[in-house]
């Protein structure tokens, strides 16, 4: 007669009767002493503090702290068409592609929600380093951030959702920022999301632009450094400790 055998399911290092005191020790209907038990089976390295991507725009990293959060959203809110977002994205795509500051080029992924973007005034040296999703749908741009989070290859990626409809943002269920957010904390990547009124409730920063351009804005050369903001919601420090610990 063949010995039965039994599976030995104790973690590297560790005598059954180690792993069978730490099954005891976990009843099923404890969710604490469960995740107890998995940090005892499988355990891992700390993760490292949160770092920032660096703009290069003086004025929008005075305000945040340094730079925009990596891995994790961030939602910048532009309550009036006229508040600037536009002018924003071009000088953020001219930063990173080392035109307007000495720095080595970094490839950014503009997910345009409206198709909207004006690509004319950043000329080739800028574009080339620039993926442009050309969405008409919300839902399209939403679906298009999850494949290039899922991707880790850019360093920022850009949702621009200023112009889609109200009603149409609105059908977009929570879970979907939720799943985004769980997304890029796996990777460096920031995701920079545009909306009209605030609603990415996974957002671990909110800004509001408190601009309302005219035309005679637009005579000034340098119009964009004068763009104001102001940190609506930021749960970076509890983050930052948290990631630290």
């Amino acid at each position: 007669m063949a010995a039965s055998a039994k599976n030995d399911d104790s973690p590297p290092g560790s005598s059954p009767s180690q792993a069978a005191r730490l099954r005891r020790s976990a009843p099923a209907d404890s969710v604490v002493d469960l995740r107890n038990l998995l940090a005892a089976r499988f355990p891992h390295a700390p993760a490292p503090a949160r770092a920032r991507f660096i703009t290069g725009l003086s004025f929008l990293d005075r305000t945040i702290g340094g730079g925009l959060p990596k891995s994790a959203i961030t939602e910048l809110i532009s309550p009036r068409v006229s508040a600037g977002s536009a002018s924003l994205i071009h000088a953020l795509l001219q930063s990173a592609s080392g035109t307007s500051v000495p720095s080595l080029p970094r490839p950014i992924a503009l997910i345009d929600g409206r198709d909207s973007f004006d690509p004319q005034p950043l000329g080739n040296s800028c574009l080339r380093h620039l993926l442009w999703v050309r969405c008409h749908k919300a839902f399209e741009a939403v679906k298009a951030a999850d494949l290039l989070l899922r991707d880790g290859n850019f360093p920022l990626v850009i949702v621009d959702l200023v112009l889609n409809a109200a009603e149409e943002l609105g059908k977009i269920p929570q879970t979907s920022w939720y799943r985004l957010q769980r997304l890029v904390e796996a990777t460096s990547t920031v995701c920079l999301i545009l909306t009209h009124q605030g609603m990415v409730s996974s957002a671990q920063l909110k800004i509001v632009l408190e601009n309302s351009w005219t035309l005679e804005s637009f005579e000034n050369e340098d119009a964009v450094s004068q763009l104001r903001f102001r940190i609506q919601r930021s749960h970076l420090n509890r983050l930052e400790s948290a990631t630290a610990s």
